[in-house]
């Protein structure tokens, strides 16, 4: 099983690149974020890897850092979720960005991705609303994650109006659903609607 591969760039395609491991080429399919990061050819890379086995073959999927490994893991645990789809979403949205659109049921956000209608966006919203807590989400989406009185930015219905305001706006569910978790943070648990919407449209300007 290969967890970690370190070595020199060799070549990178559109999902995949070759990484030169002391003479050996190791070809690892990457999300565009990764491949991004990496540099450019005989640049020192490291990654970290999924090693998938199956019976007709054995693929490595590499990560630069731990969230969007583990975020990886996770997608794939929802039905129609492959590795091909779970590397499509992870290139159109950073790690925290899934965790905002998990924990704010944004199924627009995550169809953005290659492969992902609306019916599956919807499931993975609602398969994985109730998992992600033991990912590393952002001080954002865990504060709406958790609900709880002691680390919610604000009462749950005050937050989730000023959402809905938000979102009556025209701003996108995920992006207003940050923005008042944000401002809900700043002002404290008691927070009302009225505070809390000029507090997040602050958010969004900045």
């Amino acid at each position: 099983m290969i967890a970690r591969l370190r070595g020199l760039l060799d070549s990178a395609g559109g999902d995949h690149a070759v990484i030169d491991c002391n003479g050996v080429g190791y070809l690892v399919f990457c999300s565009r974020r990764t491949l991004g990061l990496l540099g450019g050819p005989r640049e020192a890379v490291a990654l970290h890897v999924e090693t998938h086995v199956r019976e007709d073959h054995i693929h490595l999927y590499g990560f630069v850092d731990t969230a969007e490994r583990d975020w990886f893991r996770i997608l794939t645990t929802v039905q129609g979720v492959g590795a091909k789809v779970a590397l499509a979403i992870l290139s159109v949205l950073s790690p925290d960005q899934v965790a905002t659109a998990i924990a704010a049921g944004d199924k627009a956000m995550l169809a953005r991705a290659e492969g992902v209608g609306p019916k599956l966006a919807g499931r993975i919203a609602s398969e994985l609303k109730d998992k992600v807590g033991g990912i590393a989400l952002g001080p954002a989406a865990t504060a709406f994650h958790t609900g709880g009185a002691a680390t919610a930015p604000a009462e749950a219905g005050a937050a989730a109006d000023a959402v809905s305001a938000l979102v009556n706006l025209g701003y996108g569910r995920a992006e207003a659903f940050a923005a008042v978790a944000r401002a809900g943070g700043k002002l404290g648990p008691e927070a009302t609607v009225s505070a809390i919407i000029p507090a997040a449209l602050r958010e969004l300007a900045s």
